[in-house]
């Protein structure tokens, strides 16, 4: 009995955001023949073209259309530049993660061989981010005169961390170690100062560490994460943290591994899952074929690993490294000559040609 169509729904976004969702769309055409089962393709307007449109960078039947559907691929969105929410300027980003539970935000950062970057020794690691909780659980209160508290010129940020939503991104840490060579999982915290809420993130982890007894655990406080991220990246293989340290600490180690704009990004929940462009979206370059489709072509590749197409997967990551080693297939960022639709005419071409 042939397996049910995998429903892929397509979110160009701001900005380069048309533009690197066109290559990346290339890519996913020139690998159907290894796929195990068809894709259904739909797309829709978010962002400042939704905004226009419907009023709202978001319209409901798109979060309709999102549940309605297996998978999301998104590009990047200028959420720094909506208006405020109550004019219709939601985050796409957030919102999609909230709507779809998005609880896992899985960002890998690997050095390019061929490739420069900021540090001498390579980088090869795994940050797995709480995607709901933390500081960014929506929280926050502020006081202006005369509002809500009595002393004017307070702000204050609540951080939100539950046992259940830490022990689903554990676990989901763990898991990815399981499957990969140096079976290491490291828990970023800063416990030492937020003692019952990283206290409480630390607790569970432990507790899912014990059911991994063949992978080797550790705990760093966060500052000192960021330090051995840049002195000695070799030490940390999957890193499991909070939502706004894995935010930050994510942005590090892809540009130490030689920039956002070269590492994918996944975010995974019980039933749905989202590939996504890990940078912004450049309106400086926008629509001058100059940007680099690399990020969301390789979120891609994540979102067909996800739904078990793991030989499609392998073959575009071989086939991005063999361009990037290259500098005659490289873009313009990285020093090639390549715009956005050479650069993903050269990949199809690669993946033709290994299929032959």
């Amino acid at each position: 009995m042939p397996m049910p169509s995998l429903k892929l729904l397509c979110l160009e976004g701001d900005g380069i955001g048309p533009e690197i969702m066109r290559a990346t769309l290339k890519v996913l055409e020139a690998v159907r023949p290894d796929l195990h089962r068809a894709v259904e393709i739909s797309q829709a307007d978010i962002g400042f073209a939704a905004l226009q449109r419907d009023g709202t960078t978001l319209p409901e039947d798109v979060i309709a259309r999102a549940k309605a559907s297996d998978a999301v691929l998104l590009g990047p969105v200028s959420h720094n530049e909506y208006p405020p929410v109550s004019a219709g300027g939601v985050n796409p980003s957030g919102a999609l993660r909230k709507a779809l539970d998005l609880y896992a935000n899985i960002r890998p950062a690997k050095s390019w061989a061929g490739l420069p970057h900021p540090i001498a020794k390579p980088v090869d690691l795994i940050v797995v981010r709480e995607n709901h909780e933390g500081f960014y659980a929506d929280r926050n209160m502020h006081q202006g005169p005369g509002e809500f508290m009595p002393v004017p010129g307070v702000a204050l940020a609540m951080r939100r961390i539950t046992h259940d939503a830490s022990q689903r991104i554990a676990e989901r840490a763990f898991a990815i170690a399981a499957e990969r060579p140096a079976k290491k999982v490291a828990a970023i915290h800063k416990a030492n100062v937020m003692r019952l809420s990283d206290g409480l993130f630390l607790d569970v982890v432990r507790s899912v560490a014990a059911s991994y007894p063949g992978i080797a655990y550790e705990e760093v406080l966060v500052d000192a994460a960021a330090a051995h991220l840049v002195r000695s990246p070799e030490r940390f293989d999957v890193l499991v943290t909070t939502n706004m340290f894995g935010d930050i600490l994510s942005d590090l180690a892809s540009e130490l591994a030689g920039g956002l704009g070269l590492a994918g990004s996944l975010n995974a929940g019980p039933n749905h899952a989202a590939g996504q462009a890990q940078h912004g979206s450049a309106p400086d370059i926008a629509g001058q074929d100059r940007a680099n489709p690399v990020s969301l072509i390789l979120s891609l590749a994540m979102l067909l690993r996800h739904f078990c197409e793991d030989g499609a997967a392998g073959r575009i990551e071989t086939a991005v490294a063999h361009l990037l080693a290259d500098p005659a297939t490289r873009t313009a960022d990285l020093g090639g000559a390549l715009g956005t639709q050479a650069f993903a005419d050269h990949l199809v071409s690669a993946l033709k040609r290994n299929a032959a």
